[in-house]
């Protein structure tokens, strides 16, 4: 069995993978990461978004192997540093962002993604960023209303 490494949330993390292991159980599995989700298995509904070496990728795409050397960010690691949400977190919630909470992983680890590369964008683009993710229960009104609030508090 191959042995991969990669730093995950800020830390080194090691494990022995099969060759087809992705690394959306990479994370789940090995690591116990499991606010990554995994939603349909196809790449079509972005539940199991997470930023590898800076850039948002569908974790279900991704062979584990080819994140050996990786740095990768998961929605464990979005927490600021004291435990509180992050901006894009606070912003979901105070926006009503989720329902069921299923797709809002996904949704903010791409939402973090887009500000960071666009951080004022306006609503046409989060709506054609966002058209990887699929959520079932809120319509996406408040979605991209969050993602307009915490544009607005990162640029203040």
């Amino acid at each position: 069995m191959p042995s991969i490494s990669m730093t995950v949330n800020g830390k080194t993390v090691s494990g022995d993978i099969e060759g087809r292991t992705l690394l959306v159980q990479f994370l789940r599995e090995n690591l116990r990461l499991t606010g990554t989700h995994v939603g349909c298995d196809t790449s079509q509904c972005g539940a199991c978004v997470v930023i590898m070496n800076g850039d948002s990728v569908k974790a279900c795409t991704v062979l584990a192997a080819s994140a050996d050397g990786a740095d990768v960010k998961t929605i464990e690691g979005m927490a600021n540093a004291d435990g509180s949400l992050s901006v894009i977190q606070q912003a979901f919630q105070d926006n009503h962002g989720l329902q069921c909470g299923f797709c809002t992983p996904g949704m903010v680890m791409s939402a973090a993604d887009l500000l960071h590369q666009n951080p004022s964008p306006s609503e046409g683009e989060i709506r054609d960023w966002l058209e990887g993710n699929i959520c079932r229960c809120t319509g996406y009104h408040n979605i991209v209303k969050s993602i307009q609030a915490a544009a607005a508090s990162l640029s203040a």
